[in-house]
């Protein structure tokens, strides 16, 4: 799992605090199988549930705002795929750009969290545009491979890095 990304699945402050609101899931144990609760049928014995085991989501993060040199955000993007080595590739205009990558989370709710809270958190120290995020795509590696295998979006990340759209 990415460095930090644990963190903030702890804790039980309220949100008012200051302190950051812990995350909770809906347990997917019940349609384990594909069946709702109460018309699953039973396992054969030796067959265990899933473990939390982190998993790969493709994330797309689309950000945009007011119009910013592109110099700026190039290296602002720069920036963000140095601090989050984990970054694809970027595409980037004036005043929008849109940030591929891999995360390792436990389930899309995790991997959804950490995504939207990327742009925030390295706006800063990235030196990024004030840009809102106005769009978000977590799909799981399995979703990925057949889109792409079917000719749907979206296209493998190539070439990696940081590119004008």
């Amino acid at each position: 799992m990415r460095p930090g990304a644990a963190e903030s699945r702890g804790g039980g402050a309220s949100p008012g605090s200051g302190e950051e609101r812990a995350l909770t899931c809906v347990a997917t144990s019940d349609a384990y199988d594909g069946q709702p609760a109460g018309q699953r049928s039973e396992r054969p014995s030796g067959v265990e549930e899933p473990t939390d085991v982190p998993r790969l989501w493709h994330v797309t993060l689309s950000v945009s705002g007011g119009e910013a040199p592109l110099t700026e955000v190039r290296r602002g993007l720069e920036q963000l795929a140095h601090d989050h080595p984990f970054l694809l590739t970027s595409r980037y205009a004036t005043d929008h750009a849109e940030i591929r990558y891999w995360e390792e989370a436990r389930d899309l709710h995790d991997a959804a969290a950490v995504a939207l809270r990327l742009w925030g958190e390295h706006r800063q120290s990235a030196r990024l545009p004030p840009w809102e995020i106005v769009g978000l795509e977590v799909i799981d590696r399995e979703t990925y491979h057949q889109r792409v295998a079917e000719g749907h979006g979206p296209l493998p990340a190539t070439p990696v890095g940081v590119h004008p759209f």
